[in-house]
């Protein structure tokens, strides 16, 4: 070990450190002399300046440390870039508008062609009330018989009158096209048309619909247009609506059950009384049963006080109808068992659709069935389809894209089936569709095979429709015929539209896989890179990607794929990772093959490849969550034997107690589960109270208890171990940590209080107090937390001997006293965990109890962990970081997360929240969805840290490598499950299983990097220099 410089507060001659973290210092006799005094201090002085050199060329390096792997985020997100904007679908929107004047097919009447009359049929309502009863699943309101759930048979009147008065009301099963978030569902609603995944991504940045739509077309027909209730109506339809009559309530606070249905009720009401206001259509937007589900899931007895609410709603509307005015009530997706939405399963997809007039002009004639469908799987209807349906009863076009069939029970009349009028409104929505047809194919250049069938289909009926149709027979097959073609053509816009721009794929790929080379080669490299080698490969990557943007730029001008702006990125990419590669060659002259040579090399390196290509299955990506625990358990029982195989008794039984404890650890994290549909019936999900519900057990309360009394008394054992105990780790994990997880645990015993009316006090004043408990954690955690970091001595404990260090005659000091400083062996690691808990504090709060507890197991291993790379000296072994990497993944699962958009916990936005405020909400929601692999990427540092001395040298360049390991991780598997989307995009769970991983595997690469760049990297700038500041730079 070297000598401690005079920097240091003290001067000693550092013997070998033992065991147990501390150092003793032997005596160092010193001259009374004043030349030596004069040496002495001249000496100090050139140390001193010394030192301030290095901490310069520190400061100098680690900048550019950030710079280098902000290059890599950046080559990362233009990867997942061009690779999403050819992958996620889109489809060319077109200008055109219906006209009320111009139809698509000749048609009777002589009064037609006007709003009126009519413009293509004639109307049959003047008036309409639009009731959307956000996540209405359809079995909400069928009765059910037997061992009902919460969510049964509280909304009975759409049932009920359906059932009475077949010739008033009907009830059908209402089948939305995923994705099955709100604002997407609107979209298709108002326009007919199919929704695109890339529309997905903006369900909190609702942007105006452009294209035509039904609302549009009743603004331009000069009709008086009220909105009450979810805001995102005013997002796709800003100034449509009289300001006077309209209330738009924020829609995210899915904690709040009230406030919106209130809203709506409170000003709807009047609007139906004959002496308030003018307007003729309400469209009313009740959230009420969708924050229920959210917040507690459909079997809650939330639920059912929303829906008896919904039911009471709908009669009191019922009764305050006249004649003319049309009632329409619908869900605009449904939920699944935890009361969650957006993806594509049964429960997301099926809603109910019910429509009620006092005129009785519905009917059942064209199939005989009366009674509603006791399953959503019988009769359904898409939702494509509501949009011809309300043009044509309200006497308005058909929206121009609208691709929808008429719904037969609004027209086939109350008595005998009126097939004439069916023919005749199946005909104008077949015939329009053929227009779009044209248009669309015209816009796109694309070959007329790819209609033949549906061109044949559409002359077929065409020819029937304009023939001799004397009889009902005859205009039976005419409406069978345009249903058919509606059909076919339906099928063929969504394989059109399923259309993948490979060009763009291609180049996202590439792009990706030469990121991960760069990062192999950074980090795995046999000849390794250190921290000072850094100047010299940024010089020439930025010579390269400067060079790569004018040339990509000069090709873009000349009318390349992908244009100027994407030609640029593309060439300024490629340009920059040329460069590096020439660096490489040129200062190690050659390129070093990054060949694991070691056991634990090897191990790492098949467990990811493992991983990345089991994504090609989607049975590996469903039970993603069991393979990842076996694959901890087998590092955990190699660690035990490799333990077996040490020289040293304290090492070996260090290592054997440690990987137990790991193995051990996860085995009991396994027990916390959330299971995906898929998994079903061999899956139980256990992070909530129940399968069907988003709430946690009583017995779950105490695990936050349990995790302020035990977690910080862990963390305290292992400080122990290396007499790191003092100082500032004494007060921080004593106490503060301490203090704010038992804040944390009577958070979530509030919000129990308050979801379950345990407390006889105002709801108010409840939210109040446990939003301020929680905005306390997080401050006491980012603002106290990181200052303290900052500002932190190193953790030990220095201890004078009682020694005589004079000459007691002379009565003169000639040596300094002997003294030990505990806590020397980790004094790098000890200090940097305190950042690491800052994070677990915040993590395990924007959890719930289970996945808290999960956390908190999470901290526990990680220190295992670090005890095991040390204990087998893998501190430079990419075995550290990959297992990290994939602990990370593992407790993502743990948390009760899941690689599907229902799964993410939107409430937690709302936890120090009282509203959705950016950017704090989504920073929230980011928070709790990847906490675990957030977790791990601030721990990655201490995989080199963790029982290192003061004064090694390489420590900046060690952590960078290791940082760059566990990205490289991150980066293996999303460059697998963007390959196996792309491959696999035609796969029939493309959207279901592939997609989803595909994203997740993209947003998790993107977290990492950034919080391995400001957070890890950044914390070690303030670690380093706090103990070199005391003991000198090496």
């Amino acid at each position: 070990m070297e000598d401690t410089p005079a920097a240091s507060p003290f001067i000693h001659e550092p013997q070998r450190k033992p065991p147990g973290g501390s150092l003793t210092t032997g005596p160092r006799i010193a001259s009374l002399t004043g030349g030596t005094k004069t040496k002495d201090a001249s000496s100090n002085g050139l140390i001193e300046k010394n030192n301030n050199r290095k901490a310069i060329q520190f400061k100098a390096l680690h900048s550019l440390l950030i710079l280098f792997f902000l290059w890599i985020f950046t080559l990362h997100a233009l990867g997942i870039f061009f690779f999403t904007k050819g992958f996620l679908l889109t489809r060319l929107v077109l200008d055109d508008k219906s006209q009320c004047a111009v139809p698509p097919i000749e048609v009777s009447g002589s009064n037609l062609g006007s709003y009126a009359a009519g413009c293509w049929y004639p109307k049959t309502f003047d008036k309409a009330v639009v009731i959307i009863i956000d996540a209405l699943r359809y079995d909400f309101t069928v009765p059910f018989q037997g061992d009902a759930h919460h969510f049964h048979n509280a909304l009975q009147v759409l049932h009920e009158t359906a059932l009475r008065e077949p010739d008033k009301a009907f009830l059908l099963p209402f089948i939305a096209d995923p994705p099955t978030t709100t604002l997407q569902r609107l979209k298709g609603l108002t326009t007919g048309t199919l929704p695109t995944f890339i529309d997905a991504g903006s369900n909190f940045a609702g942007t105006a619909i452009e294209e035509d739509n039904l609302v549009a077309q009743l603004r331009d027909a000069g009709k008086a247009l009220v909105h009450l209730g979810d805001d995102t109506w005013h997002s796709l339809f800003p100034g449509y609506f009289d300001a006077n009559l309209t209330h738009a309530y924020d829609s995210f606070n899915v904690w709040d059950l009230h406030t919106v249905d209130n809203g709506v009720t409170q000003h709807l009401m009047p609007l139906l009384s004959s002496d308030f206001g003018s307007w003729d259509i309400i469209f009313g937007h009740y959230l009420g049963v969708d924050h229920a589900g959210h917040r507690y899931g459909p079997d809650h007895p939330a639920t059912t006080d929303k829906l008896k609410q919904m039911d009471r709603v709908i009669r009191d509307v019922m009764s305050a109808l006249d004649d003319e005015t049309l009632l329409v009530v619908m869900g605009d997706h449904g939920m699944d068992t935890k009361g969650d939405h957006g993806g594509e399963s049964d429960d997301e997809v099926e809603a109910a659709l019910w429509m009620y007039s006092k005129k009785g002009v519905f009917g059942h004639g064209h199939n005989g069935l009366i009674e509603p469908p006791q399953t959503a799987k019988e009769r359904q209807i898409g939702q494509i389809d509501l949009v011809p349906t309300l043009a044509l009863l309200l006497g308005m076009p058909i929206p121009f894209n609208s691709l929808g069939t008429p719904i037969a029970e609004a027209f086939v009349g109350p008595e005998q089936p009126q097939w004439d009028k069916l023919a005749s409104v199946n005909a104008l929505s077949a015939a329009q569709i053929q227009r779009y047809r044209e248009k669309y194919a015209a816009a796109r250049g694309l070959n007329r095979d790819v209609f033949s069938i549906a061109q044949e289909l559409w002359i077929t009926a065409l020819n029937m429709y304009q023939g001799d149709r004397r009889d009902q027979d005859g205009t039976a097959d005419v409406f069978v015929a345009f249903s058919r073609y509606q059909t076919e053509n339906l099928h063929i816009c969504k394989s059109l539209w399923a259309r993948f721009d490979v060009l763009s794929m291609f180049c996202g790929i590439c792009l990706l896989a030469c990121t991960l080379a760069v990062l192999l080669l950074y980090a795995r490299a046999t000849t390794p890179f250190r921290a000072e080698d850094s100047p010299l490969c940024l010089r020439q990557t930025t010579l390269y990607a400067a060079l790569g943007l004018a040339v990509g730029f000069s090709v873009g001008l000349a009318g390349a794929t992908p244009g100027a702006l994407g030609s640029s990125l593309l060439g300024a990419a490629g340009g920059s990772i040329g460069g590096f590669a020439y660096a490489v060659f040129q200062f190690l002259h050659g390129y070093p093959l990054p060949i694991p040579c070691s056991t634990w090399g090897l191990l790492s390196v098949l467990l990811t490849l493992l991983q990345a290509i089991g994504f090609a299955s989607n049975s590996f990506t469903i039970w993603e969550d069991e393979i990842l625990l076996f694959f901890l358990s087998t590092f955990a029982i190699m660690s035990i034997i490799a333990s077996f195989r040490q020289k040293i008794a304290t090492d070996r039984a260090l290592g054997v107690i440690q990987s137990s404890l790991f193995l051990a650890s996860t085995r009991v994290a396994s027990l916390s589960r959330l299971c995906r549909e898929e998994q079903m019936p061999y899956c139980k999900t256990t992070y909530y109270s129940s399968a069907t519900s988003s709430t946690s057990a009583y017995w779950q309360l105490f695990i936050p208890y349990a995790v302020s009394l035990l977690l910080p008394s862990f963390i305290k054992g292992y400080y122990k171990g290396t007499r790191s105990y003092a100082g500032s780790a004494a007060m921080w994990i004593g106490v503060v940590l301490r203090m704010s997880l038992l804040a944390s645990a009577i958070y979530w015993t509030l919000d129990a209080a308050d979801d379950n009316n345990w407390l006889d006090i105002s709801k108010n004043v409840l939210r109040l107090v446990k939003t301020l408990v929680a905005q306390l954690v997080l401050g006491i955690a980012f603002v106290a937390g990181t200052t303290y970091f900052m500002w932190a001595t190193p953790c030990i404990d220095i201890q004078l001997s009682a020694q005589a260090n004079g000459d007691a005659e002379l009565q003169v000091e000639t040596k300094p006293k002997p003294m030990k400083v505990l806590g020397y062996g980790n004094m790098h690691g000890s200090r940097y965990f305190l950042l690491v808990t800052n994070w677990l504090l915040t993590v395990i709060l924007l959890q719930k109890p289970m996945g808290g507890g999960s956390i908190a197991i999470l901290a526990l291993q990680i220190l295992a962990l670090l005890e095991i790379v040390d204990s087998n000296d893998l501190s430079r072994s990419a075995i550290g970081p990959v297992v990290l990497g994939i602990l990370g993944n593992f407790h993502f699962f743990k948390t009760g997360h899941q690689a599907t958009p229902s799964s993410i916990q939107w409430e937690s936005a709302f936890i120090a929240l009282k509203t959705v405020r950016y950017p704090w909400s989504p920073i929230l929601v980011i928070l709790n969805t990847y906490g675990a692999q957030i977790i791990t990427a601030v721990a990655v540092p201490l995989v080199v840290l963790w029982k290192q001395p003061p004064r090694k040298k390489h420590l900046l360049g060690d952590v960078a490598m290791a940082v760059a390991t566990y990205i490289l991780y991150f980066a293996v598997l999303n460059l697998a499950t963007t390959m196996w989307a792309g491959w696999l995009r035609r796969h029939l769970m493309l959207y279901r299983i592939f997609c989803p991983r595909f994203i997740t595997g993209a947003a998790t690469l993107l977290v990492v990097d950034v919080l391995g760049i400001f957070v890890a990297i950044g914390g070690c700038r303030w670690n380093l220099i706090s103990v070199n500041q005391v003991f000198g730079w090496a």
